[in-house]
């Protein structure tokens, strides 16, 4: 009897109709009867790819003030409406969040469509939502673990986008006007490369003839092709950012996966035993923080970050400066055993049940569900994908752990920053340490 056999689970779904607009966008409708809240999430494939050069941070801003008026409403006329009916709406990049209580989903679907279809981006309003996202990022210029999060992931992905701030640097965003937002969401965020799904007390032939109608006029525009990546080999790379602090930040890792590996649930078990478990009952969190004092934050991952495109494995702790090279040889001395040794029978129960038992419970919000009908739609899920993930993550076997370990982690070939008071040249050498015999390459200033 396997873990989800052992606790009686029921089978999980999230149950939807699927509608394709006229305009182009793809509507998927959940019907959750008595749910508190209905939430809606908005997905445009593409968007932080096509950020003009020079100018990076203006997908991100085009987006983040998706919400500062349109045509028909001011921003503060936006805020009440909403505030009005316990709804709010974010913005991101690629995606816009939303909610709204009880079943005024008319209210929100009106006032969303607006934004997808006629944002202003007022100049006043712009340049000073402009000025503090860029205030933010000078204070981040001092701040070591944010400086050290940038540094690997260029590290890692080298120029491609990925490995550039989502929000563009200081230098990006004075050049971004209001004109290149709204020039931006003219060519970019159009109905074709859209996915909307609505989760809560709604009826989706009701949902489908209210976007149909507020987005009868929306740009269709094309679709847009993935295209394959071109990103730097899996290799060591090391780099430091300087600062007089008390605590260095350390970020050790390289290319991950996506998220259609066909390793993905192993991998998944995977963390939970090396480095994301519940408490601290995952291996780094007892030998870097339980038993040598190290840190008290300190994880890794590799399947967390997983999408269309490659995410990373990383792992990061806060550690004192000279327990760098200690830290270091503890994370590489982890990832050897998992791929040399099968992992205990009690560390396999104790990750699975964790993980098939906090499954149910992880959609219960309406917003979860809304979430996860865009990504199972964006990684072309199969339809019975909730149903047998439970079964799946039971069904791995210590030898599929060690096997995923031996192909998809690379101690020998990390990339590795640490942020803090520490040179590059210490870093190597803490590296070194923990890894005799390997070469490591310092990236070129750029």
């Amino acid at each position: 009897m396997n873990a989800a056999e052992n606790m009686g689970l029921p089978e999980l779904a999230v149950p939807f109709e699927r509608f394709r607009l006229s305009c182009g966008a793809l509507l998927l409708v959940s019907q959750r009867t008595a749910a508190p809240v209905t939430a809606i999430h908005v997905h445009l494939r593409g968007c932080e790819a096509l950020d003009p050069r020079g100018k990076e941070g203006v997908a991100y801003l085009t987006g983040a003030l998706i919400d500062q008026g349109t045509r028909s409403r001011t921003d503060e006329e936006i805020a009440e409406v909403l505030e009005t009916a316990g709804g709010s709406i974010v913005g991101a990049a690629s995606s816009i969040s939303a909610h709204i209580a009880g079943r005024d989903s008319q209210v929100l679907i009106d006032v969303l469509c607006e934004m997808l279809v006629e944002p202003t981006y007022p100049k006043a309003r712009f340049e000073r939502q402009r000025q503090r996202v860029i205030d933010r990022l000078l204070v981040d210029l001092d701040e070591p673990r944010v400086q050290g999060e940038q540094l690997f992931r260029k590290l890692v992905y080298g120029n491609h986008w990925l490995g550039r701030p989502p929000t563009g640097t200081i230098a990006s965003l004075k050049r971004v006007t209001r004109a290149d937002l709204a020039a931006f969401h003219r060519s970019a965020w159009v109905a074709a490369r859209t996915v909307i799904a609505v989760c809560g007390d709604v009826e989706p032939e009701k949902v489908r003839a209210r976007f149909e109608q507020r987005l009868s006029n929306w740009r269709s525009g094309s679709d847009i092709a993935t295209t394959p990546p071109v990103l730097p080999p899996v290799a060591p790379r090391a780099a430091a950012f300087r600062a007089e602090r008390a605590q260095v930040h350390v970020h050790l890792g390289h290319l991950g996966i996506r998220r259609n590996d066909p390793d993905y649930v192993a991998l998944v078990v995977l963390d939970h035993v090396l480095g994301t478990g519940p408490g601290f009952t995952n291996r780094i969190s007892k030998k870097l923080r339980d038993e040598q004092g190290l840190a008290y934050s300190v994880n890794a991952a590799i399947h967390s970050s997983a999408g269309i495109l490659p995410g990373t494995f990383a792992a990061y702790i806060g550690t004192s400066p000279q327990h760098v090279a200690t830290a270091l040889a503890g994370f590489c001395s982890e990832i050897r055993r998992v791929q040399e040794e099968l992992v205990s029978a009690e560390e396999l129960r104790v990750a699975q049940e964790y993980l098939v038992g906090s499954f149910v419970l992880s959609f219960q919000r309406a917003s979860r569900r809304a979430s996860y009908l865009i990504n199972a739609e964006r990684h072309q899920l199969p339809p019975d994908n909730l149903a047998r993930l439970p079964r799946e993550f039971a069904a791995v076997s210590a030898e599929d752990l060690r096997r995923v370990a031996r192909a998809h982690f690379h101690p020998d070939a990390c990339c590795v920053v640490a942020a803090g008071p520490i040179s590059t040249a210490e870093l190597e050498r803490a590296m070194g340490a923990a890894n005799p015999g390997r070469t490591i390459r310092v990236p070129r200033k750029s």
